[in-house]
């Protein structure tokens, strides 16, 4: 009997530590997931951001054909749809719910390629429209509106470091609007920075809506576990949108310009095709890092990765655009990180109460087991 209890006991501990070991390699796996995914938002975003800037400075004016490039590089994510499909390690509880119908995805597809297709095109007004430095910073207003959204269509709960991070991350942008940009600004005229302000302060409202959007379709309608509705999301809203942007360039006429556009650009016909080439990878980059954080944790976490990228735009433009950065800018960055490192604490301090639970979880079901055993011995 002795024997017995203590073989029950081995097992039990043995038990124990073989979950702890594989509640750590999970815990592990998510967060280089969430590594991966971040580093895509904050390459794939600065990138996109500078090659469209050099776009419009080296003689590009279509504003149809520069929206276009922000989504027409859908057609990169199919490989990782037929991987996705075609896998064989996939959870056992890959579909929690039945599958929604053909028409309830046609129906949130063509409204979220809608959505980001006029998202783009305020976005590319903006930019056209403002100093880069400006525009980067004006972006990081979509946060606050990530989170109003959040609160209401994804039952976000704040907590003081949460808001600490939204405020920081705000005043990061918003000390913007209070400096001189008299040298920046001198080459555009009063009515076209206000167009651009505007509709910069526009698109960054939508996009927050989009984001919540899309982490409710995830929680209500998709209800998947694997990451082939990421890759969906991203195709198929991005196909509504290209086609969308590619009627606009046609009746509007621009398309007749595309050639004389080419031929005349600073840098060569080459390097016009391959400044639109880069752009449409980095913006597909960006989406699969954006839509992987809002499927993994949420949008308004998405939204707080793709606020820290923002400060690294100005420091890129002071490089290659020679754009002055002055001590409001520098505080403005230092505020973002601050803000970053925030939200981060508060992911740490989630991740030690889980550790917590689940530890007092396995030392009752050792508990129970070795009373069971004891017992039926």
């Amino acid at each position: 009997m002795k024997e017995a209890r203590e073989e029950a006991t081995n097992t039990v501990e043995t038990q124990s530590d073989g979950g702890r070991r594989s509640s750590r390699v999970v815990l592990y796996k998510w967060w280089l997931k969430i590594l991966v995914f971040t580093f895509f938002v904050l390459s794939g975003q600065s990138v996109a951001t500078m090659l469209g800037r050099l776009y419009f400075n080296k003689g590009g004016n279509s504003k149809w054909m520069a929206t276009l490039v922000q989504t027409a590089g859908f057609p990169l994510m199919y490989p990782f749809i037929f991987f996705f499909s075609s896998s064989k390690i996939q959870p056992e509880n890959h579909h929690v719910a039945g599958k929604p119908s053909w028409t309830t995805l046609v129906i949130l597809y063509i409204t979220l390629g809608t959505f980001l297709a006029a998202d783009c095109m305020l976005y590319t007004f903006g930019l056209n429209f403002l100093p880069v430095s400006t525009y980067s910073l004006i972006c990081a207003s979509q946060l606050a509106f990530n989170a109003f959204f959040s609160y209401f269509l994804n039952g976000q709960k704040f907590t003081p470091y949460i808001a600490n991070s939204l405020v920081l991350l705000s005043f990061s942008s918003t000390l913007l609007v209070f400096q001189s940009d008299e040298e920046e600004t001198g080459k555009i005229s009063r009515s076209k920075y206000i167009i651009g302000f505007v509709c910069t302060v526009a698109a960054s409202a939508g996009y927050g809506l989009m984001l919540s959007i899309t982490q409710l379709a995830f929680q209500k309608i998709l209800k998947s576990t694997s990451y082939k509705v990421v890759f969906d999301m991203i195709v198929y809203q991005n196909m509504v949108a290209s086609v969308g942007i590619l009627v606009g360039l046609f009746a509007s006429g621009e398309w007749k310009d595309i050639n004389g556009e080419m031929r005349s650009f600073e840098s060569g016909t080459v390097s016009y095709i391959m400044n639109l080439v880069w752009t449409a990878i980095a913006w597909q980059v960006f989406s699969v890092g954006c839509i992987g954080l809002i499927f993994e944790v949420s949008s308004l976490f998405s939204n707080v990765i793709s606020t820290l990228g923002i400060p690294i735009v100005p420091v890129l433009a002071v490089v290659f655009f020679h754009e002055k950065i002055n001590g409001v800018k520098v505080i403005s960055m230092l505020l973002a990180i601050w803000g970053f490192i925030s939200y981060i604490y508060q992911h740490y301090i989630d991740d030690s109460k889980e550790k917590a639970k689940a530890r007092l979880v396995n030392h009752d079901r050792e508990v129970s087991l070795t009373e069971t055993n004891r017992v039926g011995h």
